[in-house]
């Protein structure tokens, strides 16, 4: 019998690209934590390694240190079957849900296909498709619509639906209002409000906009050139922040204070 839910730990994660003297350390020694029921923003400008972060986690790109932790497992060099496994516990909301949706499949095939990877049967999932839907304010009758079919900010919701279908155990959002205009982002975000109470998310938001991450975290981790300079309490860090490079992003921000 498994315990209770711990959420996702990530100790001491180094990643390089390239060897030998040419190499470039993308990550070094990065730790966070996300409790389960929380989430936990992660901020910083572009090339700052919160990108890689999430494709080290998810095992898209190799570890040169460190470890992952699940629920307390380590997730680090599983093997094909497992890493399958843990690839449903553990999903992503993509930045662009445009050129991660399949144009030639419906939405009903693209949920389908993420419930049964090896049968995506539009018919034997309907009922939980069309739930799915709804979860994200969007009618029944997507199912049966293509991806060009649909605003930015729809495609978004299917992208988040897609990703929530399985019951993951966390998600990784990955700038997923930085492509959208405010309005609509102002959207996205109350839904993803609404679905982490109603849910009890655990959720890594990953965004360059410091006051989307306020809007949506219980804690914050900065990171800079690949480290962490700052975390703690969304309020805590907001209000005092600790780092001059926190002080600086924060007072990018329009009307911050």
């Amino acid at each position: 019998m498994s315990g209770p839910a711990e959420g996702l730990a990530v100790d001491g994660l180094t990643v390089r690209f390239g060897r030998g003297v040419g190499a470039t350390v993308a990550l070094d020694n990065v730790s966070v934590t996300v409790p389960a029921g929380h989430t936990v923003g992660l901020v910083g400008e572009s090339g700052s390694g919160k990108s890689t972060l999430a494709k080290a986690i998810l095992g898209i790109v190799p570890i040169a240190a460190g470890r992952v932790r699940l629920d307390g497992t380590e997730v680090s060099g599983l093997g094909h079957r497992q890493r399958h496994a843990f690839l449903r516990r553990v999903q992503m909301i993509p930045q662009d849900p445009y050129s991660s949706l399949n144009p030639r499949r419906t939405v009903g095939q693209t949920l389908a296909e993420a419930l049964d990877p090896v049968r995506a049967r539009v018919r034997s999932h309907r009922a939980e498709i069309e739930a799915a839907l709804a979860e994200v304010a969007l009618p029944g009758e997507a199912i049966d619509r293509y991806p060009h079919e649909f605003s930015g900010g729809q495609r978004q919701r299917i992208a988040i639906a897609r990703a929530l279908i399985t019951r993951p155990e966390v998600v990784i959002a990955d700038e997923i209002t930085s492509a959208l205009d405010v309005s609509v982002q102002a959207e996205v975000l109350r839904l993803l409000g609404r679905l982490r109470h109603e849910l009890n998310l655990t959720m890594l938001f990953i965004s360059h906009n410091l006051a989307v991450v306020e809007q949506v975290s219980d804690e914050v981790v900065v990171l800079y050139h690949g480290e962490v300079v700052e975390s703690g309490a969304v309020g805590d860090v907001f209000t005092r922040p600790a780092s001059d490079y926190t002080r600086t992003l924060l007072a990018a921000v329009p009307g911050q204070r």
